[in-house]
């Protein structure tokens, strides 16, 4: 019985050993690991295009709030994990990228986006652009009574009819809040008068969400009747998922984030994050991107007949100095969330 125990051990022993010589002899696996706040069902789609073409590449990716990413990166710098890092404000990487948590990388299309919609030492390049937009339950709220501009949103007959998604890790709500702050600032040099805003806002709000789902879910079912968001997410709700919802376009203008991707510096896979980086950018996936998902491609050399009519028309951008709100956006935040965030209604 030993004798018999004693090969079989050394049978195993040998298998294990020819598998690891096996493998070790053949090609290493390629891999992939992308962080993203995209939404699950773009990534889905564009993960299996590449795979299509690449079969033998083990992509994977996490799904998670541009913010909550950047704290990420930088809690991952001595050892980085992920390879690519798709979807974020440009304000965002552009801190990542003074923190040299990015890689530089040229790509192909370099040439076709405009200055401002790229870093200067190709750290990150923008690929879409993302206006924010009032948004309102359209089976609750009459055409008549919908806001037109951010200050009707802050009108009393809204109060505890407000939905906003928690500012915080939210680069879309980081942008609309220092945009509510900007207007005042630029003539003041002071934030106050922008605070006193975001307090009357608060005051009409119902809930600060989660993420940018629950407060979709939320406005569905009219636990609140307005909110501000993002023009993407809005025209996915309201076209693909069926939900009332209804948008305008602030009148005074609104702000618009140019949404980018970029290497993360040290990552282990930088070769096959080049080649998904070319492959998400191509003119055909901006087209698909933009005609599925909403995105507005930035890129100035594509056939703009080949995207949706609305993406053509011109949006009344709020201009902004996009540098000192991302330099002064974490001390903005934090004086909204101790001062500010739940007391107005006390």
């Amino acid at each position: 019985m030993r004798v018999k125990i004693y090969l079989l051990f050394v049978a195993i022993c040998v298998s294990a050993l020819l598998v690891s010589c096996n493998r070790a002899g053949g090609p290493p696996a390629r891999k992939l690991l992308i962080y993203t706040p995209h939404g699950q069902d773009l990534l889905r789609d564009f993960v299996a295009r590449y795979k299509g073409l690449h079969a033998d590449v083990d992509v994977q990716f996490l799904d998670m709030g541009a913010r909550e990413i950047l704290e990420r990166v930088r809690a991952e710098r001595n050892r980085p994990q992920a390879d690519l890092w798709w979807g974020a404000a440009h304000t965002t990487f552009q801190t990542a990228a003074d923190e040299n948590l990015l890689a530089p990388y040229r790509p192909t299309w370099a040439n076709s986006v405009p200055n401002p919609s790229r870093d200067a030492q190709d750290r990150w390049f923008g690929t879409y652009q993302t206006p924010e937009v009032i948004v309102y339950n359209s089976d609750a709220v009459k055409p008549e009574d919908v806001p037109r501009d951010w200050d009707d949103v802050i009108d009393p007959k809204w109060r505890d009819k407000v939905l906003i998604r928690n500012p915080n890790p939210s680069d879309s709500m980081r942008a609309i809040f220092g945009g509510m702050i900007w207007r005042f600032y630029k003539d003041t040099g002071s934030p106050e008068k922008g605070y006193d805003w975001l307090r009357r806002l608060d005051a009409n709000v119902h809930e600060y969400t989660a993420d940018g789902t629950l407060l979709m879910q939320k406005l569905v079912r009219r636990e609140g009747l307005v909110s501000l968001w993002n023009l993407p997410d809005v025209w996915i709700y309201k076209e693909q998922k069926g939900f009332p919802i209804g948008y305008v376009f602030p009148a005074s203008g609104t702000p618009v984030i140019t949404d980018g991707i970029a290497i993360v510096r040290g990552g282990p896979n930088e070769e096959e994050a080049k080649r998904f980086y070319e492959f998400v950018t191509t003119p055909e996936s901006l087209v698909l991107a933009a005609k599925k998902y909403y995105r507005i491609p930035v890129r100035t050399d594509l056939d703009r007949t080949q995207l949706p009519a609305w993406m053509n028309e011109r949006v009344n951008e709020m201009p902004l100095d996009w540098d000192l709100l991302r330099k002064q956006s974490n001390d903005w935040l934090r004086y909204w969330d101790t001062e500010i965030r739940g007391r107005s209604k006390k």
